[in-house]
């Protein structure tokens, strides 16, 4: 037979369809709840409907109502058992799973929200609880809501929103106000951010953030000559370097900082800092599939990983100095690779994924800044 706590358990999970019903104006009591078996010993018995007894509406003022009727049983005689256990109205309801109050600014708030944003009525309906999540906040949410209304594309910074909220507010409700904007804003003034990593939200509701820079550097005077920059080496943003076009050119992408400042003249010829998995920001250069890349990491699992990355994007990528001869060349300068950990990677050629499994197997490492310069010359030097 049920008792008082699984009672509350039951109503409290029955609160949520009710707040629904709240919002909806529809009739939600009586809340019945089941009886279940009742024991088959007397003492069991005599004590569970005591208990349920003790917590009713009866003894308590509020709550369940309990429903007995006499009855004959087999083996007890005549017994009052508990045939309906049920809520007969909100207060009792409300006062039993302690929600008072909260209830009753979750009308308030639904009242503010219709009046303000009426266009999210439909997202009411189907976010009842998140209504009392936020019910600290509906007056800031309702702000920026508001003024997405009247300027869905900003083309600003979070920090530079004109929004009466403090200047953090929109940062740190994002998931929320995501939820709310695509709501009320027609489908034709919202971005796409399918298969987008980072920024999401500003990329969505045409917002500025800081970009990811690429630092580039020219291994070619007459390069930099050509395309009138003044100075070989520097960091711009990534829609700086979209917009560059350095078409038909060699671009070396290395991952260690000194391994790209220390490489050598080359002609027709420009470098990029990859610093380990930031390569990943240059999918979006069109310009670079007209380049000859070639990449240089480091001869671990990471390495290879980034390398099989980059080629998903740019299926011409040449590696260079991730072979078998310069792991054999500076084998001494190896250590201990603990978190290497094999992954199917579709995109290396037989000889790179032999050299990868081997690093992965016996979980070893050779990082690029231990193949000395003059090796790195001649290999540079020698490609086509």
């Amino acid at each position: 037979m049920i008792d008082p706590g699984q009672i509350k358990k039951k109503a409290i999970a029955r609160y949520s369809a009710f707040l629904r019903s709240v919002m909806a104006n529809e009739p939600f009591f009586p809340l019945s709840t089941p009886v279940g078996k009742r024991p088959s010993d007397f003492i069991a018995l005599k004590k569970a409907v005591n208990q349920l007894q003790n917590k009713s509406k009866e003894s308590t003022g509020f709550g369940y109502t309990l429903e007995l009727e006499t009855k004959r049983t087999y083996a007890h005689h005549n017994q009052s058992l508990p045939t309906r256990i049920y809520f007969a109205n909100e207060p009792d309801y409300l006062k039993f799973i302690q929600k008072e109050a909260e209830v009753l600014k979750f009308r308030q708030d639904v009242a503010l929200i219709r009046a303000t944003v009426p266009a999210l009525e439909d997202w009411l309906h189907q976010n009842a609880p998140k209504v009392v999540d936020f019910a600290e906040h509906w007056s800031d949410l309702l702000k920026v809501c508001e003024y997405f209304q009247q300027q869905p594309q900003p083309n600003r910074y979070l920090r530079e929103l004109p929004i009466a909220v403090h200047t953090k507010f929109v940062e740190q409700h994002k998931k929320i106000l995501r939820s709310l904007l695509e709501s009320i804003l027609p489908d034709e003034q919202l971005i796409d951010v399918t298969g987008e990593r980072g920024n999401i939200f500003e990329k969505r509701f045409s917002l500025k953030y800081a970009e990811p820079t690429i630092r580039l550097r020219f291994l070619d005077v007459s390069l930099q000559t050509k395309y009138d920059f003044p100075v070989a080496d520097m960091s711009i943003p990534l829609s700086s370097f979209e917009q560059l076009g350095i078409r038909g050119t060699r671009c070396f992408i290395t991952e260690n900082q000194m391994n790209f400042l220390t490489l050598p003249t080359l002609p027709n010829s420009f470098a990029l800092f990859g610093s380990g998995y930031a390569v990943q920001a240059l999918q979006s250069v069109g310009w670079l599939r007209d380049c000859n890349i070639f990449y240089w990491g480091d001869l671990d699992a990471q390495g290879f990983q980034i390398l099989s990355h980059l080629r998903s994007h740019f299926p011409k990528v040449r590696s260079i100095m991730m072979d078998e001869n310069t792991l054999k060349a500076f084998d001494q300068f190896t250590v201990t690779d603990v978190k290497a950990m094999f992954k199917t990677l579709s995109n290396l050629t037989e000889e790179e994924q032999a050299v990868y499994k081997y690093l992965v197997t016996n979980k070893v490492r050779l990082e690029q800044e231990h193949i000395l310069q003059n090796y790195v010359n001649r290999a540079l030097n020698s490609l086509g």
